[in-house]
């Protein structure tokens, strides 16, 4: 996220205020959540992280099919979102980021656009930098409770710097529109397949829930 953030910033893709701004609060949720995570079971966590994966994808799609407008060309022209709108916005989204572990982009995209009324490639430019700050805060929230596994993380990283950087010019030439439709599919089909590959966790969750406790310990 860091090196597609500098990436945009190059092109003029990032709008610091808001930024800072909306980075600063998520990064305090998303500390937050990653010391609340250790609450939530993990079919809860696959659930929120799926259901509200689906929500973007459906109000990014009925953006584009209503014609809705994609921000201001001009980032200069784009005033910074209110503290009132900022700090419960930024709150919540970085909160649920710590709890279900992700970067945040899949929420902090719609959001930019929808209430920042940040162009698409701004919205994607300025949400790298938030993830940034966002992941480096649950990250740290994380520590002591979890072994990070070097191996599978290093290499990992490697390879997606590559890829943010083949993103990051290709969304130079994308029209906005276009990468609005593409970022609401890509979110469907994720969501979808994270449903479907975890069918048989969402079912034994249901059936422990309603199966009666039958082990009791006499006093």
């Amino acid at each position: 996220s860091a090196f597609g953030a500098l990436g945009h910033w190059r092109a003029g893709n990032v709008h610091l205020r808001t930024a800072l701004t909306f980075g600063v609060v998520a990064m305090v949720g998303g500390f937050s959540g990653a010391r609340l995570a250790q609450f939530v079971p993990g079919p809860v966590q696959l659930l929120l992280f799926s259901l509200v994966m689906l929500l973007a994808a459906v109000s990014m799609l009925r953006g584009t099919r209503a014609g809705a407008a994609v921000g201001s060309s001009s980032l200069t022209t784009v005033p910074s979102l209110p503290l009132a709108t900022t700090i419960p916005l930024a709150l919540g989204v970085g909160v649920l980021t710590g709890v279900v572990g992700v970067g945040g982009g899949f929420l902090i995209v719609p959001a930019l656009v929808h209430f920042a009324r940040l162009p698409m490639r701004a919205a994607v430019g300025t949400s790298l930098l938030v993830i940034t700050m966002n992941a480096a805060a649950g990250t740290i929230g994380y520590l002591g409770q979890v072994t990070l596994p070097y191996t599978l993380l290093l290499p990992f990283t490697g390879v997606a710097v590559i890829g943010i950087l083949v993103g990051t010019g290709a969304a130079q030439r994308v029209p906005q529109q276009t990468l609005r439709r593409a970022f609401a599919v890509l979110l469907l089909l994720v969501a979808t397949f994270i449903l479907y590959q975890n069918r048989s966790v969402f079912g034994s969750a249901s059936t422990q829930a309603r199966s009666p406790i039958t082990d009791a310990t006499p006093e």
